[in-house]
């Protein structure tokens, strides 16, 4: 495998990881997922599960370690975009009484690092660390560099998930540059199949609103 810091064995310890992801793994399984040897993949997966980072399930297979979830917590406590966010996101949420989101672009995916849900029963629920596509879903294509509208959203219906709308607005920072993309997403009987038209001024001035609080933050 090609590598990607110039540490090898970190290189290929994040292909394991990246490729527990999915599901559980046995070795074979992991060794035809991650092109290893299976040498290679057998020592580095069992060193991973000393750290905890990786652990073995009821059928002895290997998955995610626990150590991951409290370092995503930590992580997520020590992302700034996030915390800055959070206050127009809220009031967006309680303003529109629909979901909110708060996606950065990773590589060629996009990652969900806030989520606020809805206070409905019918809602549409994005957990927070979730990695969905670039091409699809109005977050995505914003991210992507997609034009957006004259009013400075993007909507999408039904685009990756049937009966779910959304739109979507960037956030820039001082430079101008796209560094996340906010969004309201929910059931179409409730966004309606013109989601922009309903909800696009209050999305994009939510993004407007933290990318001020982001320019804030780092003064």
């Amino acid at each position: 495998m090609d590598s990607v810091s110039g540490v090898g064995v970190i290189d290929k310890a994040a292909v394991i990881l990246q490729a527990l992801r999915a599901r559980p793994l046995d070795l074979a399984e992991l060794q035809a997922a991650t092109a290893l040897p299976r040498a290679t993949a057998h020592r580095l997966v069992v060193a991973l599960e000393q750290h905890h980072l990786v652990r073995r399930d009821g059928q002895g297979r290997f998955c995610l370690g626990f150590e991951l979830v409290a370092l995503g917590r930590i992580a997520a406590e020590q992302f700034r975009l996030g915390e800055v966010a959070r206050p127009a996101m809220q009031d967006l949420r309680d303003a529109c009484g629909e979901s909110v989101q708060l996606y950065v672009r990773e590589d060629d995916a996009r990652r969900c690092v806030v989520s606020l849900q809805s206070p409905h029963a019918l809602r549409w629920i994005v957990p927070e660390g979730s990695v969905l596509p670039l091409d699809v879903g109005s977050a995505g294509r914003v991210l992507a560099g997609e034009t957006v509208s004259a009013g400075g959203w993007i909507d999408s219906v039904e685009e990756r998930e049937p009966g779910v709308a959304s739109v979507s607005a960037p956030v820039h920072d001082g430079a101008g540059r796209v560094i996340a993309a906010v969004s309201v997403s929910g059931p179409v009987e409730r966004l309606t199949r013109a989601p922009g038209e309903r909800l696009g001024p209050a999305v994009v001035d939510a993004g407007a609103q933290i990318g001020a609080a982001v320019r804030d933050a780092l003064r």
